[in-house]
């Protein structure tokens, strides 16, 4: 009888440590279920770096949508990206302009918007106009070890 009860209990403890892996594996990729609400937003850039599909898109750091989709824009022959935002901040002006971060030294890269003040707001499908690329690392190095010494002309 003793047996049977440790069997009983070890089953469970291995139960509940497969549904804490699935439930951490479902946090750590950052899936979302059902139907919600939400709108479509384009943008274009010259370089994306390393941004990928399912990146977050934030304002301020508060995570208002994901990136979709990316592919390239025959016609301008730059990075075009799709980005799914919640309804729930359906209210952004149409001036708002989206630039590519990066989340500390080494991290992962995001899509941040800047909203603007216009009284008009973005709906489902629009594009967003004012973009910044991500900021290459090694061009910035590029610059810098092989930029002359400035001479002041005063």
């Amino acid at each position: 009888m003793f047996s049977k009860a440790l069997e009983f209990i070890v089953g469970l403890f291995v139960l509940l440590g497969l549904a804490a892996l699935a439930v951490l594996a479902i946090q750590v990729g950052n899936a979302t279920f059902g139907n919600t609400d939400s709108y479509d937003l384009t943008a274009n850039f010259e370089n994306i770096g390393g941004l990928n599909v399912r990146a977050p898109v934030s304002i301020g750091g508060v995570r208002i949508g994901r990136v979709t989709a990316i592919e390239l824009d025959t016609e301008l022959y730059s990075a075009r990206v799709t980005m799914t935002i919640e309804a729930t901040y359906s209210e952004l002006p149409i001036d708002t302009s989206a630039a590519i971060l990066t989340s500390g030294l080494l991290g992962a890269q995001f899509v941040g918007l800047l909203p603007g003040g216009d009284f008009e707001y973005l709906a489902d499908g629009d594009e967003i106009e004012l973009t910044q690329s991500t900021i290459q690392l090694e061009n910035l190095i590029g610059r810098f070890m092989f930029s002359g010494p400035e001479s002041d002309s005063e």
